[in-house]
């Protein structure tokens, strides 16, 4: 057979993930503060991308002109531009970056204020953070009576405290790295645990509630026993058993479990955690006389636009301007124009959705969660017109203000639970059911999860025990056995 070239002329389609297309994907499921992250990233690496001054909230009416105008951009860019004119008072009233003004100079109310430097730093970054463990154990160190020897064992022994406040480490390893005797080192623990936070230091549950009850005036005589040899019982509250063994009253010992619930287990947790982080709402649900209305939340966010110097490198045609320049223009100002149009249709796309979850979950925002239904993602993109992908992305990491309070949008999508009669309920009201049950249930005999079942089937929720046991856990409740009270 005789090998031959042809040249073939073949027409197909097929899906491409062009990278404009990926980062539209991914802006959709950022959250709020890392869409101004990959914005700010982008003002940074792209330099004909500016943010502008403007204040004003970007309703979601103006989206689609906004969209149309960001269209047309590219096409303004290359063509004619207006020729330089004066600015009027407006204008230049309208270029003060009034935000730096009012840092630069705080209406405080006080007089004869020196304005005469602008470099000073602004009250943000005057703050403190908050002190650590290991930073709050170190200054009473310094504050107390130790030799150099038992300052070296403190250190090392601070520095083998967990999160918690408990020492992890062994005495004897501890004496052999810092070169100190291992007298020295207990003597210095004893020191270190009459430190603040009580229980510090401690080098379990034991001896920390232990070291706290040295600080303590009020507590019962039967305290201390409990702690020091029924500790274990008292954690399976067997308060029965250990009445018998001790010869006192049931009630004494669920008196004395009582108080010891008021001591802390975690001397560190004051002093850890990571620093909380506030939810803004992406979305805010007004309700209007019997209408709601969703209000897009655009404040901090920055509004972008083309720098009008590059725009004019484009205008000029090339005069004056290399190829490669041109080029390079171009493809920054495609890449700006890009980006502006995800961000509009991802604040598109949020509205959308949001106005499909207060279409079908409206009792919700009239009477709270006991009427929330079951929904799935594929009614709401069915609804909107849009794949379901594409509704999961948008509803993750983004909150709504509500009449009722601060949701996740995913927590408006959930599970439904069978009814004896008819239509199915979500398994949030089920769960918000359980709780409140098990909030007006007597401390003295708390209901079991087959008892709650049995209540919830007689008010028409077909449940099984089980599912009653996966919720409770869920919500962080504890047993009907470790619920009960004494006394």
């Amino acid at each position: 057979m005789a090998l031959e070239i042809k040249q073939q002329l073949r027409l197909s389609q097929q899906l491409v993930m062009t990278p404009q297309l990926q980062q539209a994907i991914k802006l959709l499921q950022l959250s709020r503060l890392e869409l101004a992250d990959v914005v700010q990233q982008e003002l940074q690496e792209n330099p004909l991308l500016e943010e502008t001054q403007e204040s004003e909230e970007t309703l979601p009416q103006e989206l689609e002109a906004e969209a149309e105008q960001v269209e047309k951009s590219l096409a303004d860019a290359t063509g004619e531009v207006p020729e330089n004119r004066e600015a009027s008072d407006a204008e230049k009233i309208a270029d003060i970056d009034w935000q730096s003004y009012a840092e630069a100079y705080p209406q405080t109310g006080l007089h004869g204020g020196n304005r005469e430097s602008d470099d000073r730093p602004s009250f943000e970054a005057s703050l403190t953070r908050r002190e650590t463990l290991t930073e709050h154990l170190q200054w009473q160190v310094q504050m107390s009576e130790l030799n150099e020897r038992e300052r070296e064992a403190a250190s090392w022994l601070i520095g083998n405290l967990d999160d918690d406040g408990y020492l992890r480490a062994d005495l004897g390893e501890i004496a052999r790295r810092a070169g100190v005797p291992l007298e020295a080192v207990e003597g210095t623990l004893e020191t270190l645990q009459r430190f603040d936070p009580p229980g510090v230091a401690a080098r379990d549950l034991r001896e920390c509630l232990l070291l706290q009850l040295r600080t303590r005036r009020d507590a019962p005589m039967l305290v201390a026993p409990l702690i020091d040899e029924h500790l274990d019982a008292l954690q399976k509250r067997d308060f029965r058993g250990i009445a018998r063994q001790l010869g006192v009253e049931i009630e004494e010992v669920a008196e004395a479990a009582t108080y010891i619930g008021t001591l802390e287990p975690r001397p560190g947790r004051p002093f850890g955690g990571e620093e909380p982080v506030y939810i803004v709402p992406d979305i805010y649900v007004h309700k209007i006389g019997d209408d709601y209305h969703v209000v897009l939340n655009e404040d901090g966010m920055p509004r972008l636009r083309i720098n009008q110097l590059y725009r004019d490198v484009l205008a000029k045609g090339g005069d004056g301007v290399g190829k490669d320049t041109k080029d390079y223009v171009q493809d920054k100002v495609r890449s700006a124009l890009w980006l502006i149009k995800s961000i509009h249709q991802r604040q598109r796309t949020i509205y959308k959705v949001m106005q499909s979850i207060i279409k079908f979950q409206r009792e919700f925002f009239d009477r709270g969660i006991q009427a929330l239904r079951p929904l799935n993602l594929r009614d709401v993109a069915e609804d909107i017109g849009m794949h379901e992908s594409t509704v999961s992305r948008v509803t993750t990491n983004k909150y709504a203000h509500t009449p009722q309070g601060i949701f996740e949008l995913k927590y408006f999508f959930n599970s439904s639970i069978n009814r004896v009669e008819g239509e199915a309920i979500a398994s949030e009201s089920v769960k918000e059911k359980i709780r409140r049950i098990i909030g007006a249930e007597d401390p003295r005999r708390p209901l079991s999860d087959q008892r709650i079942a049995e209540m919830l089937r007689n008010a028409n929720i077909d449940i099984a025990r089980r599912t009653v046991t996966k919720y409770r856990e869920a919500m962080n409740i504890l047993s009907s056995t470790k619920r009960r009270q004494v006394g």
